[in-house]
């Protein structure tokens, strides 16, 4: 599992603004943060990946590069995760992308948190390397649920899940209940859950704070 925040980056300044409260009222620039924080882990994410040698040309002769064998397909759910995605696709502009709408259903009377998965696109994934972003991971149940229902469309040589903060349950729970491949990139790890399962000291609902509470 990589950790962002584990070393002193310019990243912690984008992540101490998405959680102070004296700055969530700019949307832009909490938007943009989520932005800023997707290219940082993609560009980490990218180390993992496979290369090849190539040739190419420049004006004065010929010489070797290493570029990606193949692009990892790009899967962002819907709708906290658009603002950290793009950061994502600014990085793997030549990737192609999917999308899943996966929220949790909260119940009255009901400590249980069930999640609801109403919309599904993407490529065939088949073999592929997939990067699953989302921006919170918090009791895991969305990221493992996403996953099972990607296979629908294919199953993936392995999964990178991306999230911005993560808190351990989460983490446990993906790592008791996912049996592919995969790897696990934040750019925090968290206390803990609270009782009604939201990362502390998280962020509050990221959702809301990029686009406008809902109903």
């Amino acid at each position: 599992m990589f950790i962002l925040n584990k070393n002193n980056s310019i990243a912690n300044q984008f992540l101490s603004e998405l959680r102070d409260i004296k700055v969530h009222k700019d949307r832009l620039r909490f938007r943009k943060n989520l932005e800023r924080l997707g290219e940082i882990l993609a560009y980490e994410v990218s180390k993992s990946l496979d290369y090849k040698e190539s040739e190419i040309e420049t004006p004065l002769q010929k010489t070797k590069v290493n570029t990606l064998k193949t692009q990892p397909i790009l899967i962002s759910v819907l709708r906290a995760a658009v603002p950290f995605y793009q950061g994502f696709s600014n990085i793997f502009d030549h990737s192609d992308s999917g999308f899943i709408g996966a929220y949790r259903v909260e119940e009255s009377g009901n400590e249980e948190i069930n999640i609801s998965l109403q919309y599904q696109a993407t490529p065939d994934l088949t073999d592929k390397e997939v990067i699953l972003i989302d921006p919170m991971l918090a009791t895991g149940k969305s990221f493992v649920k996403s996953v099972e229902n990607l296979l629908k469309n294919g199953r993936p040589k392995k999964i990178h899940i991306a999230a911005v903060i993560a808190a351990p349950e989460g983490i446990n729970y993906i790592k008791n209940n996912l049996d592919l491949p995969f790897s696990i990139w934040i750019c925090a790890l968290d206390e803990k859950l609270n009782s009604a399962s939201y990362i502390v000291p998280g962020l509050g609902d990221a959702g809301d704070l990029a686009y406008g509470s809902k109903l």
